[in-house]
């Protein structure tokens, strides 16, 4: 299937071209941090993970998404989200690639990576988060090949394909499960010591992933001929909206408990995040209060049944939907973990011009997995006939 690439309108190449321009570029970049190490970030003493770890965590949640398409379709036989489940699929594959460089550039030196391999340590949850991403990576990448051959010669895909399917949907959920342990383990960062940490992970996964993919599938519908489906768009929005609504609830929860417990430990990150330090606010607080007004609106827009079913207003709460969960995960979770540190006293951090210029390369090899992958989709879906509604 790999000769799909070969096929393809002039605009796609020079989207591919850009990405691979923006690779290159941001490459160089990364050349620098390996040179002089990363004291080039924002990162110091006191805040040792920043913009990469966050990021990091935030697309292992775009990964584990995936299981909203894969659970209904196979656990529940909704066939209509046979047709993007694929997409879904490959979106975890780009996701958990990137998850990996994310991880790879935030080391410092690469070849640190191996120790892990060379000297395992069970006793350690990075340990096992290594073998969920790579697992997970190794089941969409089989599973969706698999699938997308069969859906190739008009068959059904071989009868191995279904115990990794459930398997699949299984891992989905620990990959995250095991990537909030990796927060919610370290006892003196008291605004990630909450028993319910891998829950707002998975509600904000469940959320925000899907939303990704149904906006980059409007954006393919504009594009190509293909169609997702009225009924799967439909159904896929409901559950991001209930996914949301526990996603905010779940927040609230925490707010709830930490202020009226009144227990200063717990109160100080979030009132930094929100309020500032000794009268002064953040920069990340005003972040964190954009964030707030847009969950807020999204939920205005996406609950009620003929706003978000209207065409022109889903693209617009989905866009301020995924905003505001990444500022929260993407942001205020490592800053709010760091600050202030466990001696009370508050380090700052901002993401320095050459971090985020590493970060975008990594979005960009990620874009250019995800087009790769997505093209064979849509052609092999085109000769089969699968773009009318």
């Amino acid at each position: 299937m790999l000769e799909k690439l070969l096929t393809a309108q002039k605009r796609y190449y020079v989207w591919l071209l850009f990405l691979l321009c923006v690779i290159t570029g941001c490459g160089l970049v990364y050349l620098q941090q390996l040179r002089e190490g990363l004291t080039v970030t924002g990162m110091n003493r006191d805040v040792s993970w920043g913009l990469y770890i966050s990021q990091f965590t935030y697309f292992v949640g775009v990964a584990a998404s995936a299981v909203m398409l894969v659970l209904p379709a196979y656990f529940h036989h909704y066939k209509q989200f046979k047709r993007m489940i694929i997409f879904g699929e490959f979106m975890a594959v780009a996701a958990v690639i990137m998850c990996a460089l994310f991880i790879v550039v935030d080391l410092g030196q690469p070849q640190r990576m191996l120790n892990v391999m060379l000297h395992p340590t069970p006793n350690s949850v990075m340990f096992y988060d290594m073998l969920v991403l790579i697992g997970y990576l190794g089941l969409n990448i089989v599973i969706g090949w698999t699938t997308l051959e069969a859906e190739r010669l008009d068959t059904d895909p071989p009868k191995w394909v279904n115990p990794l399917i459930y398997i699949s949907i299984i891992w989905a959920f620990s990959i995250h499960t095991v990537t909030a342990f990796l927060y919610a383990g370290i006892p003196g960062r008291h605004y990630w010591l909450t028993a319910i940490m891998a829950a707002r992970f998975l509600s904000s996964a469940f959320c925000s992933g899907p939303s990704i993919l149904l906006l980059l599938l409007l954006i393919v519908r504009r594009l190509t001929s293909f169609e997702p489906g009225g009924e799967a768009v439909k159904t896929l929005t409901t559950i991001i909206v209930y996914a949301m609504c526990v996603n905010v609830f779940f927040y609230l929860l925490e707010i709830f408990t930490v202020f009226y417990s009144q227990i200063p430990v717990h109160e100080e990150p979030i009132l930094f995040l929100f309020a500032g330090h000794d009268g002064q606010l953040s920069w990340v607080s005003y972040w964190m209060w954009v964030a707030v007004g847009m969950a807020f609106l999204s939920l205005i827009l996406l609950i009620p049944p003929q706003w978000r079913t209207n065409p022109t207003l889903l693209p617009v709460a989905l866009v301020m939907l995924v905003a505001a969960t990444w500022i929260d995960k993407g942001l205020g979770l490592l800053i709010g973990g760091f600050t202030p540190n466990m001696f009370e006293t508050v380090t700052p951090y901002m993401p320095t011009g050459r971090e985020i210029a590493v970060a975008l390369g990594v979005y960009a090899v990620g874009a250019l997995v995800l087009s790769l992958l997505w093209k064979i989709a849509l052609s092999v879906k085109k000769d089969v006939n699968a773009f009318s509604d």
